[in-house]
């Protein structure tokens, strides 16, 4: 089973910066995508950025030139480095892999429970 842990969510002022991080762990044998994904009170969940295993990046059109999604393969980890952040960035947001557990298990989704990101002065 894969595990994920994100940390870094926090209240935050607009204009100012958040790293968030997430540490995927467990039975691992490969991790493909690697993704952060949010939801705002009332909202659909969205992708906010994506991130292949050969560093392969999406974002989406809102966070573009703002938000920046890094992973270390060695590691598992993924981490979303967001600035100039607008209070329209409050939203919990989650961590998402696709992974398999062993060699002969399917690709499948995980996530992780959410951090609170609240931007407001």
């Amino acid at each position: 089973q894969v595990r994920l842990v994100e940390s870094g969510g926090t209240l935050v002022r607009p204009g100012g910066f958040l790293r968030l991080s997430c540490a995927a762990s467990g039975s691992i044998y490969r991790t493909e995508a690697m993704a952060w994904y949010r939801q705002a009170p009332g909202k659909q969940r969205e992708l906010v950025a994506k991130v292949t295993y050969d560093g392969r990046t999406t974002y989406a059109d809102s966070v573009k030139g703002r938000f920046a999604i890094s992973r270390d393969n060695a590691k598992n980890t993924v981490h979303l480095e967001m600035n100039s952040l607008k209070p329209e960035d409050t939203a919990v947001y989650y961590c998402n892999v696709w992974a398999k557990a062993a060699m002969l298990s399917p690709y499948r989704d995980y996530w992780g429970q959410g951090t609170q990101v609240t931007v407001s002065s």
